[in-house]
């Protein structure tokens, strides 16, 4: 069975803020010179905002661009930030920073508590209201190349093949699409783009990528523990000095609260589990109060990049471009990501418009993507903001009075740039030269299992599919992982996909691959490189609700 094909102008991979932004730039521009554009969006969650997770603060200015109107047309932003604060906790006791010494970056007077799968739900009825074709559940597992090497469109997966890699009854071809430009949107560390920058060289010319992982339970509180319009951060307790992280929580509308957590992946210590310190996290006397009473009702895992403006890739390829955090354009000191990915993809939809307007026929490579980005706030933005993460090498203290320095009384402006140490997957360090971490046992009130936290992402992947969790090397997992670092895929993954299983003969490494978010830390951290994700058949992985 040969794979059909369809033709677009412009293919967009991922339904996240970033790709659907694109999209309904390209159809604003369109009407505006009356120009025909064909545009389709392909989305590898069963719906678009299924695989989406934030915490999330938005800040606005993006959007106002986009649609200056998004308040007359119902646009998910209905919880302005109210009052924030930000502290540093100890095992035992809370330290409020003074409001006149929070960084002007993460002040948040203007913004809005929001969830961004609400927000790009909204996004794709605007992009299919002006004639986009969004199709959910189906993932672009392949990129395709005309004969002059250039990116000509993607094609979806194989539905139907068994976890043997045999067609079933069921047996579908995947969908070729071709398009004049390919815009990559799939998020931090997006399968495709990993491949592209690998083929044509695209961080050559940039330092190394780092990564964190965000978890992020959703609560439903006690009213007299809620307080709309709460933006909460903290840093400190329980990682300890050496590890770059820290919390948020924030409290939306309906007595819901977000809290979650993001941790550096270039932590050392093997034990460390990041899942099992955001359930230690809730049980600080200062944070257990606003819980008790209350019922989780989501959770779910995301990595998200750090790099910043020096980790990023060149965003250009013949024949298309990489946009949002498929690129790095995560603001780390800001803790926000979305404003700064939609200006990349409106930015691209401009560059690549005005490339079909040209007449152009598709394919070459957009140079003008690149003079018009780093011309634009959102290029200044991730300047002033590049050497805040690097400094946390020097651990919390030494980074927290550098970020100080740097972005009060430098505003961001100094006259060096900071580099990142080395990447994640290298800073590991022997297990047995590590202090052993002994996490409490949850006690399913406050403090919950990952099993039971997966059931809470309603993820669901057909079971008798091909891995889509890739080993290039089995023996790896025991010989390098099990020896020398202890199995750390056991606590990195947030998921419990992860699991060593004794035999009679010898350990071996299970994957629960049914468990998987998607979150792709195990694609960052392993410490050999071992591990590689790739898409499932299309729909599979986390459902999210209000994420």
């Amino acid at each position: 069975m040969e794979r059909e094909a369809m033709q677009y102008d412009v293919v967009i991979v991922g339904a996240g803020p970033a790709g659907l932004t694109a999209a309904v730039r390209l159809k604003q521009l369109a009407a505006e010179h009356a120009h025909e554009l064909s545009v389709c969006v392909l989305e590898k969650g069963s719906e678009v905002g299924a695989h989406i997770l934030s915490g999330a603060v938005i800040e606005p200015r993006a959007l106002s661009e986009l649609m200056p109107d998004w308040l007359e047309r119902d646009a998910p932003l209905t919880t302005p930030v109210e009052d924030e604060r930000f502290l540093f906790l100890s095992s035992t006791r809370a330290f409020s920073l003074p409001r006149a010494l929070i960084p002007p970056a993460m002040k948040n007077h203007g913004n809005y508590i929001i969830s961004l799968g609400n927000l790009c739900r909204w996004l794709a009825a605007q992009a299919e209201a002006m004639d986009t074709d969004v199709f959910p559940g189906f993932a672009a597992s392949e990129v395709l190349y005309d004969d002059a090497g250039a990116v000509m469109g993607v094609a979806t997966g194989d539905m139907g093949i068994d976890k043997d890699g045999a067609r079933t009854d069921g047996y579908e071809p995947g969908m070729e699409l071709h398009a004049k430009f390919t815009l990559l949107a799939e998020g931090c560390r997006g399968s495709l783009g990993k491949q592209l920058m690998d083929r044509y060289r695209l961080c050559a010319g940039s330092q190394i990528q780092t990564y964190g992982i965000g978890l992020k339970e959703l609560w439903e509180v006690d009213a007299a523990q809620h307080q709309a319009g709460l933006v909460m951060h903290t840093a400190g307790w329980p990682l300890d000095h050496t590890t770059y992280g820290g919390s948020f929580m924030y409290h939306l509308e309906d007595r819901q609260v977000a809290v979650g957590m993001v941790i550096g992946l270039d932590y050392r210590n093997p034990w460390l589990s990041p899942f099992d310190e955001l359930q230690r996290f809730k049980t600080h006397p200062a944070i257990r109060p606003r819980f008790e009473g209350g019922r989780r009702i989501a959770y779910g895992a995301r990595a998200l990049n750090e790099g910043g403006l020096q980790s990023l890739p060149k965003m250009t390829f013949p024949g298309g471009l990489l946009i949002g955090c498929e690129a790095g354009t995560l603001n780390m000191p800001k803790i926000k990501g979305t404003h700064t990915a939609m200006k990349s993809a409106t930015i691209a939809a401009e560059t690549v418009f005005d490339a079909l307007r040209r007449g152009s026929e598709g394919r070459e490579e957009l140079a003008a993507f690149t003079d018009a980005f780093r011309g634009s706030w959102v290029y200044d933005e991730l300047r002033r903001a590049r050497n805040v993460r690097p400094a946390f090498r020097w651990g919390l203290t030494g980074g927290t009075l550098y970020a100080g320095l740097d972005q009060i009384l430098l505003r961001g402006k100094a006259p060096w740039t900071l580099k990142h140490a080395h990447a994640d997957h290298d800073s590991l360090q022997p297990a047995s030269l590590c202090p052993r971490i002994e996490y409490p046992q949850p006690d399913g009130k406050l403090t919950f299992d990952k099993l039971s936290s997966v059931y809470l992402s309603n993820t669901n992947h057909e079971e008798n599919q091909p891995c889509h969790l890739r080993l290039a090397d089995p023996t790896v997992a025991i010989e390098t992982n099990l020896k020398r670092y202890a199995a750390p895929e056991q606590r990195y993954c947030p998921a419990g996909v992860y699991e060593i299983v004794d035999t009679d003969i010898a350990p071996r490494l299970q994957i629960n691959a049914q468990n998987c978010v998607h979150c792709k830390t195990c694609d960052i951290k392993d410490p050999t490189q071992n591990i590689t994700w790739v898409v499932p058949q299309g729909g599979g992985g986390p459902n999210y609700p209000n994420m």
